[in-house]
């Protein structure tokens, strides 16, 4: 399911993205903190702010979340949403150095374990647990297990698409699942299905963002900030509380396969950054290379930093603060340059 990408590949496609170019290509799949690059684009404010610096930006909606980062890292976009353990274990771990462009939310809520009939997590030992395997997912899986005493080995887990989850779990095939929102919420519609864990037990660790390759993004500092830009007018239109706010809300909502209360339910499980300043309080704080530390142990146990990583801080990861692994392999970056701009107004 994830690739790592040839050496000879990844020289070729750096080179190629190392340019100043005037077109960019930006993909997204479908999640409560993602849905304002759908809004934002059916809106033309993307094209707003791409006009102001005088470049284009299409943005793609692709409906499994994998194959978009898959399709980022083999170079067809120049940016994706995709959550922070993801950036470490595909583009990163396939040698594509991407920057984290804007740091939108956390999951406080918004993914979980669910079992049919059953009301703890420790009742999962023995069973078949069907998710997306090596995604947050499998990560949130790990860390609730530990929770309990109990490891990987006391469960067996199913590789199963995002876009099957829902109706696998309607059908009576599957028992237990982890998934994220909508289709977190789906499921717990059923009858007798049971969130027994969720990420609000480990905030900050399963974090959204917007991911840019970082070549592209030094070649061409007009797309980070027209993106950032975008993402911050999108920001405070969705989250005035009057008739026009509602309004958006609700085109996400629908976007998404909800209503205004479906789309507003999930928002309540997601710490959402609306202002730039509260994007940087995280990105800025001494937990973010902890956390990240906890995500390239997961990552490293599993074989997702590439092949012959001898271990957890194989892959360089660079902070504001400092830097977390290999300083000679940095292949992740977590840069605060525009979303700084945004506070200050200097966009």
């Amino acid at each position: 399911m994830k690739k790592s990408l040839s050496i000879a590949a990844v020289a070729l496609l750096l080179s190629a993205q190392a340019q100043a170019a005037d077109s960019f290509k930006v993909c997204w799949s479908i999640y409560v903190g993602w849905m304002p690059w759908g809004y934002g684009a059916e809106q033309k404010i993307v094209d707003k702010w791409a006009d102001k610096y005088d470049i284009d930006i299409e943005v793609v909606q692709i409906n499994d979340y994998i194959e978009s980062i898959n399709q980022y890292t083999t170079g067809e976009f120049d940016a994706c949403t995709m959550t922070n353990m993801d950036a470490l274990t595909i583009p990163a771990a396939g040698g594509v150095d991407s920057t984290a462009l804007i740091v939108g939310d956390f999951s406080n809520g918004n993914d979980g374990v669910v079992l049919k009939g059953k009301n703890s997590l420790a009742d999962i030992k023995g069973q078949r647990v069907n998710l997306v395997e090596l995604s947050v997912s499998h990560y949130l899986l790990a860390r609730g297990l530990d929770t309990v005493g109990l490891s990987e080995a006391d469960v067996q887990v199913v590789n199963t698409s995002d876009a099957d989850m829902v109706a696998l779990y309607s059908s009576g095939s599957i028992a237990a699942v982890t998934t994220w929102n909508p289709l977190l919420n789906e499921i717990l519609q059923q009858p007798s299905a049971n969130k027994v864990f969720d990420s609000s037990q480990i905030p900050g660790e399963i974090m959204d963002l917007l991911v840019v390759n970082t070549d592209t993004l030094k070649a061409n500092p007009k797309l980070g900030k027209a993106l950032v830009g975008a993402w911050y007018e999108i920001m405070d239109a969705m989250s005035a509380q009057d008739e026009a706010g509602k309004a958006v809300r609700t085109a996400m909502g629908k976007a998404s396969g909800t209503d205004l209360a479906g789309y507003d339910s999930q928002l309540a499980s997601t710490k959402m950054f609306y202002k730039p300043s509260d994007a940087l309080a995280l990105v800025n704080s001494d937990e973010l290379l902890s956390t990240m530390e906890k995500v390239a142990e997961f990552s490293f146990d599993h074989g997702l930093l590439g092949e012959g990583a001898p271990d957890a801080g194989f892959i360089g990861i660079e902070g504001p603060n400092g830097l977390y692994g290999n300083s000679a392999n940095t292949k992740l970056r977590f840069d605060t340059t525009y979303m700084q701009m945004a506070a200050d107004g200097k966009l």
